[in-house]
């Protein structure tokens, strides 16, 4: 109970200094957790507890550190101009359909079930348009995480195979179930994107107003995109690497041999740094222009290996699950599936997806079905939000500081400014669910 009790208090901490003060994230991230093993009597172990959590973390590091390399450059040279001119046209210089259109697209990159993908690729794309047309940087990252948390039930996302795994259940159980709750929290995801962007149309026309009159959301006219054959071969480059990263939705059909994704990028940015960028003057130059960018992202991922090393080491998140399943009232039981949906999202920002989904969830599963419920109910009201819609606000996930990172915000004003948004999600697709008997 002391473990537990060490580990509710070490989260408490984390989170009201992030939310509440102006601690860095990063100082919080490895000062929390090693003031916490040292009161709890584990000094002794913190380097190999650490070392354990930078051990998982690393891949991670390495894939974002390549990846902000290799689009950076791609940015650098223009192969993504086309896109953004595309979009620019597209939405018509309208906040409300950029706002659409960002919405969209992450759904479409989270096919492959990969967070980081999702992130590093939606943003790398709008980021260019949202900045044109003046928007408030927090909407980008908002939508961007709205869209990839509903995604995020794929049942080759991570928490559903983790759900199916841990209560024994396949696809048609977990899974199906739960198709009308999905549809419904895409429809709020793009509803969500209208509001934002009804409200920076409104923002911006009164800034325009301000201005003379001049509208500030109007693209400018450029020249048209030159495309040589350098052109061709990043646009090449880049489709084979994309192509090489979805690998898992046509393997069966294709067999192509699995490349992790840190070595797809550290290839791909090991080809392009030299065909782009002759000479190991302009080559240095390439790397010191996002340097600030790698530092801040690599640097934030790898303080929370030693966050979550730490805490799994000291056995604080196991201690955790089993108090919060104990301590759950008899007469509360009847409605488990329901508190199980509501708490799904926030409980995101305390407890790892293994910790949830392998700790806390099958306790919860068996008190259910000791009652007569069916335990993987329960597994289908924790898609609601545990590290589905709550995962890219997490400081437990390496993709939410992907995400922050890239968009460039911190992660106090992300989370304050997404967390109604992403309750809401998990508010609509819990009401559907139950409508419909997933629950």
């Amino acid at each position: 109970m002391d473990l537990a009790i060490l580990g509710f208090v070490t989260i408490g901490v984390f989170l009201a200094l992030i939310l509440f003060t102006r601690t860095s994230v990063l100082a919080a991230l490895v000062l929390v957790p090693v003031a916490a093993a040292l009161i709890g009597g584990f000094g002794g172990g913190l380097a190999e507890m650490s070392a354990d959590g930078l051990r998982t973390v690393a891949p991670v590091a390495a894939l974002m550190m390549f990846a902000v390399l290799y689009f950076g450059l791609m940015i650098d040279v223009g192969l993504f101009e086309p896109i953004v001119r595309g979009l620019v046209g597209l939405v018509r210089g309208d906040p409300v359909r950029l706002c659409l259109a960002t919405a969209a697209l992450p759904m479409l990159v989270a096919l492959d079930g990969d967070g980081a993908t999702t992130f590093l690729i939606s943003i790398t794309a709008l980021l260019p348009v949202h900045r044109r047309l003046g928007m408030n940087p927090l909407i980008l990252p908002a939508v961007v995480a709205l869209s990839a948390g509903v995604m995020n039930l794929l049942p080759w996302g991570g928490p559903t195979a983790r759900a199916m795994t841990a209560l024994d259940a396949g696809v048609e159980q977990v899974f199906l179930p739960l198709l009308p709750a999905m549809i419904a929290g895409i429809a709020w995801v793009f509803l969500a994107a209208f509001l934002m962007g009804r409200g920076e149309r409104q923002r911006l026309a009164v800034v325009g107003a301000r201005a003379g009159g001049v509208a500030p959301v109007e693209p400018p006219v450029r020249e048209p995109v030159r495309v040589d054959r350098l052109f061709v071969f990043n646009a090449v480059l880049t489709v084979v690497l994309i192509v090489l990263l979805f690998r898992d939705l046509y393997a069966e059909v294709v067999p192509v041999p699995a490349i992790p994704p840190f070595l797809l990028f550290m290839s791909a940015f090991a080809i392009a740094l030299p065909v782009n960028r002759r000479g190991w003057e302009a080559q240095q130059a390439q790397l010191a222009s996002h340097a600030a960018s790698v530092v801040l992202v690599v640097s934030m991922i790898l303080a929370a290996g030693v966050f979550t090393g730490v805490l799994n080491g000291t056995g604080m998140i196991e201690a955790m699950a089993r108090v919060l399943a104990g301590v759950l009232p008899s007469f509360l039981t009847p409605w488990l599936s329901g508190l199980v949906a509501l708490t799904s999202m926030p409980l995101s920002l305390v407890f790892t997806p293994d910790a949830y989904y392998f700790g806390v969830l099958p306790v919860f599963a068996e008190t259910a079905a000791a009652v007569g419920h069916d335990p993987v109910a329960i597994g289908r009201a924790a898609l609601m939000g545990q590290m589905t819609t709550g995962f890219p606000l997490s400081p437990l996930t390496a993709s939410t500081f992907i995400l922050i990172g890239l968009s460039g915000v911190t992660l106090r004003d992300h989370q304050r400014f997404v967390f109604k948004w992403a309750f809401g999600t998990t508010l609509v697709m819990t009401a559907v669910a139950a409508l419909t008997g997933a629950l």
